[in-house]
Formats: structure tokens, C-alpha cells, sequence
């Protein structure tokens, strides 16, 4: 009997060693299981919602694209800074839109205006876009002039690296531009921003100072019918002043100077030929100019004629959006000295 009990307690000590080794095994066994399940668990969590972009108008950056002539470059930042939306100008080549199936030319520029936005009246720089309606390139030249400048240039616009390129929407940016016929030519110019350092002021100011030139034989220019001219008395100091030689008087213009002190008296007759001798070169110029434009008309062929005569000019502004100001009393039908008027405000 002692002998079984002590079998017994020999077989309880080996079982009970024989459960403690096996303990770590299932409990290693347990969290390998349970590290597997965690593992499965994951797995099967739902994938995130995938995220969707709002798909760019095949004409979104066209605005951006058209170089904005005559703009200060140290204020193109603050153009470009706003979220302008030119939607009107894409919608313009839709389907019965006033630019829709015709060949068109854009160049930009922009407008220093004094808006209300955001709860306060601040000076913008305004972005606007000329389209014009012609089968060929309006010109190929810039005029430079302001009221810093003595006289006004006339150059090739690649000169100032500037010259027509066709635009390609951004549907079209994959495929060969020279297998595309483009409709909408852009005025672009090259030169980088990060070069001008290196170019002289006066170079640089140019950029400044420059306007699209148009010349339209068939309008009479403002100054082949102004009888108004500036003049500069080249004395010391020089003096500017104007005088119409249909409406003022030359004696008049001189006593009144001699009054104000600008002449004296000994000056005055070598004033008056000075003055007679300016307006028989302006009469001169403008008589040229007369001739020149008949003779261009002359020579010129009747598909030519007939597409200066239907050239069409529209003027595009952005349009207004939460985060852009009202423009509606902002809108101007002037292009510029050359181009005139545009036919229609957008």
C-alpha cells in the first residue's frame, strides 16, 4: 500500500513536471496563434476611399500662357498669385461661343485698379486678354513708349524675344506639335526672369514700356489727323509745351511764356521760328503717313483687304468667384493707343 502510494506521488511529480514544461510551448503556441489572427484581422480592414481630383479644363492655363505685355516684372508675382478664373475666355471656343472655329491670336495684359475686396479697397494688378479674329498674325512688331521717353519705337517683336507660338490644350500636350494645327496662337515671350540681372536698366525698363502694335491701314491714325504737337525750346533749362496750329495763336503761346518767364524777350523770335519749323514737320509726317497708307491699300490684295476689314477684337476679364473681386465696374473697352477699342468687353 505504501509502496502504490508512493508510485503515486512519483507519477503526480512527473505529470506536474511534464504540464510545467508544456506551459511555455502553449503559451508561446497562444500568442503566435494570436499574433497570426491580429495579422488575418488587418488583412481584412477595409481599403481607404480612394481619393478623386477634380479634372483640369482642357483650357485652364491658357491665361497663364499668354505673356502679359508691358507688366512690371516685379509684379507678375502678385498677378499670379490670385486664383484668377478666365472660364469665360475657354467657353469663348466652345461650341457657339464667339471664338468658336476661328483662328485666333492672344496677348495679355494687365491693369493697376483701385477694387474692393475682402472688406477693404486696394490697388490690383488686373489680368486681361486680347483675342483677335484674324487669318494671319495682326503684326510682328512692339512699340515702345512712355511718357519717360523722348520718342516712341517701333521694333520686331523678336527683338524683345517675344513672337506668336500656337497654343496647345492640355488634352493635345502628348501628342507632336508639328502635326497640329492650332487655332489659338499665344504672344509669348522667352526671356527668363532670372537673367535680367544681368541685363542693363534701360533693357530692362523696355520690357516695361512695351504695347502690342496693330497698324490698320483702313483707320486713319489719331496722329495723321492731330494738329497738336509737343515742343521742346532746347534751352537751358529746356522747356516742354503744346500748340495746336488750328485752334492756338503762335503770338499768343509766346507773349504768354514770356509772361510766365520761360522766354525773354530776345528769345522770342528764335522761339516762334523754332515752332514753325516743328509744325512743318509734323505737317510733313502726317502727310506721309497719308500717302503711305493709301499706297499700302493699293498694293495690298483683296484677300488681304477683306481680312483687315473683318478683323474682330475682344477683350476678356476674369470672372468673379469667391476668391476674386468684383470687376464688373472695372471693365474698360480700351486695348491700348494702337489697337483702339475692343469690338466686345467679356
Amino acid at each position: 500500500m505504501g509502496k502504490r502510494l508512493k508510485r503515486t506521488a512519483s507519477q503526480r511529480g512527473d505529470a506536474q513536471s511534464s504540464s510545467e514544461e508544456q506551459q511555455p510551448q502553449q503559451q508561446s503556441t497562444k500568442t503566435t496563434t494570436t499574433a497570426r489572427a491580429n495579422k488575418r484581422v488587418k488583412a481584412a480592414k477595409p481599403e481607404a476611399e480612394p481619393e478623386f481630383f477634380k479634372d483640369k479644363r482642357n483650357l485652364e492655363d491658357l491665361w497663364k500662357a499668354v505673356f502679359p505685355v508691358g507688366t512690371e516684372w516685379d509684379q507678375l508675382d502678385r498677378v499670379y498669385q490670385m486664383n484668377w478664373d478666365f472660364s469665360n475666355l475657354e467657353n469663348a471656343f466652345e461650341e457657339g461661343g464667339k471664338l468658336y472655329g476661328e483662328k485666333v491670336y492672344l496677348f495679355g495684359c494687365t491693369e493697376p485698379q483701385l477694387v474692393f475686396f475682402k472688406g477693404e479697397r486696394k490697388i490690383m494688378y488686373i489680368p486681361a486678354v486680347v483675342a483677335v479674329v484674324s487669318p494671319f498674325p495682326p503684326s510682328d512688331k512692339i512699340g515702345i513708349t512712355s511718357v519717360q521717353r523722348e520718342s516712341e519705337e517701333i521694333i520686331p517683336m523678336k527683338q524683345m524675344k517675344m513672337d506668336w507660338v500656337p497654343y496647345i490644350p492640355l488634352e493635345n500636350r502628348d501628342s507632336q506639335v508639328d502635326r497640329l494645327k492650332s487655332p489659338i496662337f499665344i504672344l509669348s515671350c522667352t526671356q527668363r526672369r532670372a537673367a535680367l540681372k544681368h541685363l542693363k536698366i534701360d533693357r530692362v525698363k523696355k520690357y516695361e514700356y512695351c504695347l502690342p502694335y496693330f497698324y490698320q491701314p483702313f483707320k486713319e491714325d489719331e496722329f495723321e489727323q492731330s494738329t497738336s504737337i509737343s515742343i521742346m525750346y532746347p534751352v537751358e533749362p529746356p522747356f516742354f509745351c503744346e500748340f495746336d496750329w488750328e485752334v492756338g495763336g503762335l503770338e499768343d503761346l509766346t507773349d504768354n511764356l514770356i509772361e510766365e518767364r520761360y522766354l525773354t524777350e530776345d528769345q522770342k523770335d528764335d522761339f516762334k521760328d523754332h515752332v514753325k519749323k516743328t509744325v512743318r514737320e509734323a505737317k510733313k509726317a502726317n502727310r506721309e503717313a497719308r500717302e503711305a497708307r493709301k499706297k499700302a491699300i493699293e498694293e495690298m490684295s483683296e484677300e488681304t483687304k477683306s481680312a483687315f476689314q473683318s478683323m474682330k477684337f475682344y477683350k476678356f476679364y476674369p470672372v468673379q468667384t469667391p476668391d476674386t473681386p468684383d470687376l464688373s465696374n472695372s471693365k474698360v473697352p480700351f486695348i491700348n493707343r494702337y489697337y483702339g477699342k475692343a469690338r466686345e468687353v467679356l
